[in-house]
């Protein structure tokens, strides 16, 4: 849990949960955590032995809720202050976990006997395959997918180019880098005005949780938006805005095989779009599982979300992030490889409402990695 991205809150509130609610009984749990500084607090060899304290001793719990509560903006007494006395060594001893550079805390993994990593890293480095393809060099099975499915599923526009060729509806859009920008900024800001019109969403070309995205209603917005978007990435794509219902759906791979779950609309209450505020702001958005739509409507976004899982590789489960238009057409925004994962996130929300409990998701989730590395 953690690593250097900016959903780094998230992954915390994401990692603990998970630790609190698997099976005591049936797992014996180590946290590990990987600072923004990509140093990694592990449990000492002598914890991974024997199984060490328990999640709820190491990451106090009046720490962590806050991230749940309110990840947008953290008190200085919330689990990033706890966090940085971590990394700087001042509590780690205490709680059990040892600071580690990345490639010793990986050997000490595998040789601690770990039979599967549960990666709760949202954002680059968790979700683009970095995280897995070093657990892969080192043989260490992991949650999810794997690096080629991670790196494209966190690539939006390389995303957009497999789902055109599985037949999958994208908004039409244009992608630009800074080298670009800087020296033909007004053509293609002018090009893809004119043939995408107003509002246009401009967005990074490589984040989550809708961190950096504008929806611009004029010229000057939509410079200001390619600015935020440089901000938190190397690319930038401008896109054509498409007014309709956003709905969202997961899909989980069972021993019985890989299925979508219901659909969930999403009506933000206070923002124009779903952006990070209203992902994360308890109240800011309604959330309907099942969505208020036709019976054929909900089996089309289903269907569509079990093929964008299947175009790109994706393994265990995974949620896409549609817009059924105005027009009928329904498009697909992204994929999520490690959608939030606590007993709120819209991934659980879809698996209780077909009786699936968030232990037994947890469960499903860890039984598909097994499968895959055997």
């Amino acid at each position: 849990m953690g690593g250097p991205s900016s959903e780094y809150e998230i992954s915390l509130a994401t990692g603990r949960k998970i630790l609190a609610s698997l099976d005591p009984e049936r797992y014996r749990m180590q946290p590990v955590i990987v600072t923004r500084e990509r140093q990694w607090l592990i449990p000492s060899m002598a914890g991974l032995a024997s199984g060490g304290p328990l999640a709820k001793e190491l990451l106090p719990a009046d720490s962590l809720d806050s991230a749940e509560r309110d990840p947008v903006e953290l008190s200085p007494s919330g689990h990033a202050h706890v966090l940085e006395n971590m990394r700087m060594g001042n509590i780690s001893p205490m709680l059990g976990l040892v600071p580690r550079a990345e490639d010793q805390a990986l050997r000490e993994m595998r040789s601690g006997g770990v039979h599967a990593v549960f990666i709760a890293m949202h954002g680059e480095f968790g979700e683009d395959g970095t995280v897995q393809g070093l657990l892969e060099a080192m043989s260490i099975p992991y949650t999810g997918s794997g690096v080629l499915a991670s790196a494209l599923g966190m690539d939006k526009p390389r995303a957009y180019a497999v789902f055109r060729d599985a037949g999958i509806r994208v908004p039409d859009f244009l992608v630009l880098d800074r080298k670009h920008w800087r020296e033909e900024g007004d053509t293609i800001r002018s090009r893809a005005e004119a043939a995408f019109g107003f509002p246009l969403v401009v967005k990074p070309a490589d984040r989550g949780s809708s961190v950096g995205i504008t929806i611009a209603s004029s010229s000057p917005d939509a410079e200001a938006g390619v600015v935020e978007a440089f901000r938190h990435a190397d690319r930038a794509i401008l896109q054509r805005y498409i007014p309709g219902t956003e709905v969202q759906c997961g899909v989980l791979e069972t021993d019985a095989g890989t299925i979508p779950l219901p659909p969930t609309e999403i009506v933000p209450k206070e923002r124009t779009f779903f952006d990070y505020y209203s992902k994360y702001t308890p109240g800011a958005t309604s959330e309907i599982t099942p969505p208020r739509l036709p019976a054929d409507t909900i089996r089309r976004i289903q269907k569509t979300a079990l093929l964008a899982h299947q175009a790109i590789g994706a393994a265990g489960m995974s949620r896409t992030d549609m817009i059924l238009g105005a027009d009928g057409e329904l498009y697909v925004l992204e994929i999520n490889t490690i959608p939030g994962m606590t007993e709120t996130s819209l991934l659980p929300q879809a698996a209780a409402a077909i009786g699936i409990s968030f232990p037994k998701l947890l469960d499903t989730i860890i039984e598909a990695a097994l499968r895959k590395q055997r």
